[in-house]
C-alpha cells in the first residue's frame, strides 16, 4: 500500500494537533471578510471629476473588482512565500505576484505607485528630529 504523506508548512501554528477548534456561531459568522472601498472610490472620483457622480451598482462592481484583485495578489504572494519555504511575507513576494498577475505596463505602474505609497507611509512614522533634540536638552 502506498503511504500518503501530508506536507505541513514549518510555519504552521498547529504543529501536532490536526483537530479543528469549533467556534460558536454568531452574527459575525455571516460576514464575508471583504472590505468596502466605496468611500475611497467616491473620493478619488471627486478629485478627478468634481462634477460627476457614480451609481451604487457601479460602486458595487468596482468594490467586487478591487476585492477580487486583492485576493488574487495575496493568494499568489502566499504561494510564492511557501514556494521559497519562508514564514514571512516580504514586499518582494507581493511585487512578484503583481508582475505575475497583471499585464506588464499596468504591473509596472502598480508596483511603482505602491512602493511610493509605502515609502511615504514609513517616512511619515519617523519621529521629528527637532522634537527629539528638544526633549534631549
Amino acid at each position: 500500500m502506498a503511504k500518503f504523506i501530508i506536507k505541513t508548512s514549518r510555519c504552521s501554528k498547529r504543529q501536532n494537533s490536526q483537530k479543528e477548534i469549533s467556534r460558536k456561531k454568531s452574527h459575525l459568522s455571516t460576514y464575508s471578510g471583504h472590505r468596502n472601498y466605496s468611500l475611497y472610490i467616491s473620493r478619488v472620483l471627486k478629485e478627478v471629476v468634481p462634477q460627476s457622480g457614480i451609481a451604487s451598482g457601479t460602486l458595487d462592481v468596482l468594490n467586487s473588482l478591487i476585492n477580487d484583485v486583492f485576493e488574487r495578489i495575496s493568494r499568489e504572494a502566499c504561494n510564492l512565500m511557501n514556494f521559497r519555504n519562508r514564514c514571512t511575507l516580504t514586499p518582494e513576494d507581493i511585487q512578484k505576484a503583481v508582475y505575475l498577475l497583471l499585464p506588464a505596463k499596468l504591473a509596472k505602474y502598480a508596483v511603482a505607485f505602491g512602493s511610493e505609497a509605502v515609502h511615504r507611509y514609513v517616512h511619515s512614522l519617523t519621529p521629528c528630529t527637532s522634537l527629539i533634540k528638544r526633549w534631549g536638552k
